[in-house]
């Protein structure tokens, strides 16, 4: 898995996804840019949810709030004084660390000895084998699961109480080493504030204090009054937004998994007091059919309820996914009481409350929650996608390629027109009437250069479903050669046709 990974962020600079930015510079640490193929397949997915969230849904609608906000927005939220993360040094290394992060990756270290465990028993066994019996009743397994729950309760209990003394305990008691040096010499565990600050134009002091906004949805809760009225919403309805937002980790890693600088795709639905569970219960469900839609199984997919709910939360789980680095969290549902609409009514001194005509009553609404970064699922539709596989070379053996599988709906390039010979200028003229008609109705790429087998290599690699190839006979019968990504196949069509055939397949 970390060869997969290594190997993914490879293929995502050579093929124009993804590249370190200011990397002229050496680059600046935990920040990327998006090349020509990343900013497409970021946008599909962007354009997926948007689809999903408000086109689909006649009671959401959307919004884009702007990054800079009010301090008191934050104040009232509880970033400026509860946005902290508990920071850990390691003496000899000088590495900086979270040291809940550490516990976990120590508790992941536990759950791959069981997984471990498990498949050599499942190999010796076969078919015979009972997975749950297993893990109820082998004691190697069950001592495992021990540790595994003993340090999931404890850090669950010390985060809740702010507990910065028992943290560094667990670390200690649990023997965990720095992986960079090894060493175990740790300094104290201490809050740091994630909030990114900056100054109001000329203003200095804290009255020219601004920060820039660690998430997007208190730009939703601050206009959630205009959005109603405007809008002509009743309530259950929801405001959805994609925007940018900045967090000073502590430590930022893996990729573009945890960055300092992402993008959220967040839907806020405000439903009646005492109907939160069960709008909290649809939400799992069709976040989770959702990414099911895009090629999630119940291997790559799972639930993990939180153990310890943040300050404004009465229930909160994460869809988490199976990067290569293991299952992390991939989307947020939080049920969030009625807090910050609260918050922000007192703080303000405006009321935030809604008059429920059925009810024949005003109340500040509760609020479901559904909070994905537009950055990790970007990974894992790469992670999902990116196979490496054996196909016949067309002499009777075979040949590795490297093909993305994404979806159509998310592949930067729908198809790619192909002329056989580039030195032919029939050829490649035709090539560019099907372009400059096709590219009106899906993405298209056209490309010349090299043998026709390196491109189609090219596009399986940035994950394009279909080639059109322009070869000799097209010139006689108005027919061209489709190729299929995935399977191979390759369809005569005629080029009166090309359009619907391919619309058919992209939908």
């Amino acid at each position: 898995m970390e060869d997969l990974f290594k190997n993914i962020i490879g293929h995502c600079k050579t093929y124009g996804f993804i590249f370190p930015s200011s990397e002229i510079y050496d680059g600046l640490s935990a920040t990327y840019d998006y090349g020509p193929n990343g900013v497409e397949l970021k946008n599909n997915i962007k354009q997926a949810w948007w689809k999903s969230m408000v086109q689909m849904h006649a009671n959401i609608v959307g919004i884009d709030a702007a990054i800079f906000m009010h301090p008191q927005v934050w104040k009232a939220s509880g970033h400026v004084d509860a946005f902290n993360d508990p920071l850990i040094d390691n003496k000899q290394s000088k590495k900086r660390y979270r040291a809940d992060v550490l516990v976990e990756d120590y508790m992941a270290k536990i759950e791959a000895k069981i997984n471990k465990e498990i498949a050599k028993a499942a190999k010796r066994f076969g078919d015979a084998f009972d997975e749950a019996e297993y893990r109820s009743t082998n004691g190697r397994v069950l001592g495992y699961a021990a540790k595994h729950e003993e340090a999931r309760l404890r850090l669950a209990k010390a985060m809740t109480d702010g507990d910065l003394e028992d943290m560094h305990q667990m670390i200690v008691d649990y023997e965990i080493a720095c992986p960079e040096s090894g060493s175990r010499e740790w300094t104290e565990v201490r809050q740091f504030n994630l909030m990114f600050s900056t100054q109001l134009g000329a203003v200095a002091g804290e009255e020219g204090k601004l920060y820039l906004r660690p998430e997007t949805a208190q730009g939703i809760f601050v206009n959630f009054l205009n959005v109603q009225k405007s809008a002509r919403q009743k309530i259950p309805f929801g405001i959805a937004q994609i925007g940018k937002a900045f967090r000073n980790e502590i430590i930022a890693r893996q990729f573009i998994f945890r960055m300092r600088e992402f993008e959220q795709m967040e839907m806020q639905f405000f439903v009646a007091p005492g109907t939160q569970e069960q709008w909290y219960e649809h939400w799992k469900a069709e976040r989770l059919a959702w990414h099911q839609s895009l090629g999630g199984s119940d291997t790559d997919l799972r639930f993990h309820d939180h153990d310890n709910l943040a300050h404004y939360a009465d229930a909160a789980v994460d869809i988490e996914f199976k990067f290569p680095f293991g299952f992390k969290e991939l989307e947020g549902i939080h049920s969030r009481t009625d807090f910050d609409l609260t918050q922000h009514q007192e703080l303000s001194g405006k009321k935030l409350q809604y008059f429920d005509p059925e009810r024949d009553e005003s109340y500040v609404p509760y609020v479901v929650e559904t909070s994905i970064g537009v950055d990790r699922m970007f990974l894992s539709a790469l992670t999902r996608a990116y196979t490496v596989e054996e196909v016949p070379d067309g002499k009777g053996g075979s040949s590795e390629r490297i093909v993305l599988k994404l979806p159509p709906s998310l592949a930067p390039v729908k198809v790619a027109i192909l002329p056989l010979l580039k030195n032919n200028s029939d050829l490649t003229s035709l090539a560019h009437q099907i372009y400059d008609e096709l590219k009106l109705q899906v993405p298209c790429e056209y490309e010349e250069k090299d043998a026709i087998g390196r491109r189609y290599r090219r596009q399986d690699a940035i994950g394009t479903p279909y080639c059109v190839t322009v070869d000799h006979d097209s010139l006689d019968d108005n027919s061209v050669t489709v190729r299929d990504r995935d399977s191979l196949q390759q369809d005569r069509i005629a080029i009166s046709q090309l359009s619907s055939y391919l619309q058919e397949r992209l939908g």
